[in-house]
């Protein structure tokens, strides 16, 4: 399960939309995803598609994990890409788990979700699914364009006055 890269470890969001308050399965992936030696940001539960989207565009994610177990996977992972592509954020790879039925998956698909995970996946799975799928990056263009603002926004602040 090695990633040959520069030693940039993938950078994976988990969040959990909407009123779903179940995340026990969201932790365990969390952790999991930590100790194969991924940065992990655990949103918490209750968040709208506005801060997940937020949180994938300041952490410069290159994976965001939808878990839904609410039933309402299909209007939030919609409303999430929605603002994902709003903001100009293409080159995330999306995956969904939790309790999926088989038509909603397809459906998922169809909106860029590249895999679903249900119930009793393995975590060594989902890892290996990562690894293998997750853009790679030998640097942060958003961090990078972020930067560069900030040093733009600091200019003349070392001029005497």
């Amino acid at each position: 399960m090695d990633r040959p890269t520069s030693g940039v470890p993938i950078k994976v969001v988990i969040a959990k939309p909407g009123l779903d308050g179940h995340d026990r399965g969201a932790k365990i992936i969390a952790r999991s995803l930590r100790d194969a030696g991924m940065e992990v940001v655990y949103t918490g539960i209750f968040q709208t598609p506005e801060s997940i989207a937020t949180t994938v565009l300041h952490e410069d994610a290159q994976v965001l994990g939808i878990s839904s177990l609410s039933g309402a996977h299909l209007e939030y992972t919609e409303a999430v890409v929605n603002v994902l592509e709003e903001n100009g954020v293409s080159d995330v790879l999306l995956i969904v788990g939790g309790t999926v039925p088989a038509d909603d998956a397809a459906k998922l698909k169809q909106m860029g979700v590249a895999e679903v995970f249900g119930p009793g996946t393995p975590t060594a799975l989902v890892i290996e699914y990562i690894i293998a799928h997750a853009p790679r990056r030998e640097f942060s263009p958003r961090a990078e364009a972020s930067s560069a603002r900030r040093n733009r926004s600091l200019e003349g602040l070392d001029r005497p006055r």
